[in-house]
């Protein structure tokens, strides 16, 4: 009896453990993938939902006629569940819809620009299914729980979603990564929800799919994933390089006496006016939210007087923040802020795509 009973046992066990599941015309569908979809629908706007559920292309027309979208969202969501259920939706579904989310509103996600390197000039033709296969294969290969989703879109962009698991848990679907690769060029565009040791399997599974060689981290980083690739692509107006400064004995200084007419002054303000185009372009700026500089010095006095000369560097961190960064040091000249030209320090951002600095005393050549 006692033989008999132990599978009984260990199959309601079993039971106990699992997720529970919703049953309906048939079809077992997973809790997990039902509280996903529910949970995705309700970060939706209203006013978005049907749209989005429409590029989605799961549900069917006559399916989403049957909808009341005027109802509360949670009614929404579940109604959203139940017409999935009748669908036969898996986690690959679900997977799809937060990818278009993610597309549509990719600015809730923080995103850091990497660019992969190749040796000397060697061409490769993209082929997407190789890429893929290659991918899935590497990361998969690495760490057994995890999820990969690709969905491509017209701009030649390529969005992978990637779900994480451990050796021992299932791939956690609310924490999860976003690659956006562009084929035929060497930038990618990560936002990274992981474990720092996923990480550089992600950048593992790149360079392999890719057919590149390295890999590294631009210090470009911002929530519009749009201005990013404005930057690193140069597909904005801009005229980065061209203004040098003249020596000051040869700039126009008005005397102390007149800095109270400065603003009023007709030719000073053409002057700012060009300058200020000559700097940033005339087109509207890529959108940055912030900069960043780290700071390290050695102060040094004269040796005689023992003052401030310590080996030990002095170290700070400055860091400038706005809703539109760089068209806010577009307008500090002409609104009479700073002086003009701003700042290279300032203005190079988008030339040398990269927000975070480092400023470093200059090594003594011995």
């Amino acid at each position: 009896m006692e033989s008999l009973m132990l599978p009984l046992r260990t199959a309601l066990l079993k039971a106990l453990l699992e997720p529970r599941r919703r049953t309906r015309g048939g079809f077992i569908m997973d809790e997990i993938v039902a509280e996903y979809i529910r949970r995705t629908v309700l970060k939706i706007p209203r006013d978005q939902i049907r749209t989005m559920l429409q590029q989605w292309g799961f549900l069917s027309e006559a399916q989403l006629q049957a909808i009341n979208f005027c109802q509360i969202k949670d009614s929404i969501s579940q109604d959203v569940v139940q017409l999935c259920e009748e669908n036969a939706a898996g986690i690959k579904q679900a997977a799809v819809l937060d990818i278009i989310y993610n597309y549509i509103y990719s600015n809730k996600r923080l995103w850091s620009v990497y660019q992969m390197n190749k040796r000397g000039e060697e061409t490769d033709f993209f082929d997407l299914t190789d890429f893929k296969k290659k991918f899935k294969r590497r990361l998969q290969s690495a760490l057994t729980n995890v999820t990969i989703n690709f969905r491509e879109y017209e701009d030649n962009a390529i969005w992978i979603r990637i779900a994480w698991g451990t050796p021992y848990t299932k791939p956690n679907q609310y924490k999860t990564s976003y690659v956006v690769y562009h084929s035929q060029t060497p930038y990618v565009f990560i936002s990274v929800s992981v474990l720092k040791s996923n990480l550089p399997l992600l950048c593992q599974a790149l360079v392999a799919a890719s057919n590149y060689h390295d890999i590294r981290e631009m210090e470009l980083r911002s929530h519009y994933l749009n201005s990013l690739k404005d930057i690193v692509f140069k597909s904005y107006s801009q005229n980065f390089q061209s203004y040098y400064p003249k020596p000051l004995q040869e700039r126009n200084v008005a005397p102390e006496s007149d800095l109270m007419i400065i603003q009023e002054n007709k030719n000073e303000k053409e002057r700012i006016k060009r300058v200020n185009s000559e700097v940033f372009g005339d087109g509207p700026q890529p959108k940055l939210e912030f900069a960043q500089y780290k700071l390290e010095t050695i102060f040094k006095s004269d040796p005689q007087m023992n003052v401030l000369n310590r080996k030990v560097p002095f170290r700070c961190l400055v860091k400038f923040s706005s809703p539109h960064l760089l068209e806010s040091l577009k307008s500090l000249a002409p609104e009479g802020m700073a002086d003009a030209p701003v700042s290279p320090l300032l203005t190079c951002i988008p030339h040398k795509a990269r927000n975070y600095f480092k400023i470093k005393d200059k090594k003594e050549v011995s």
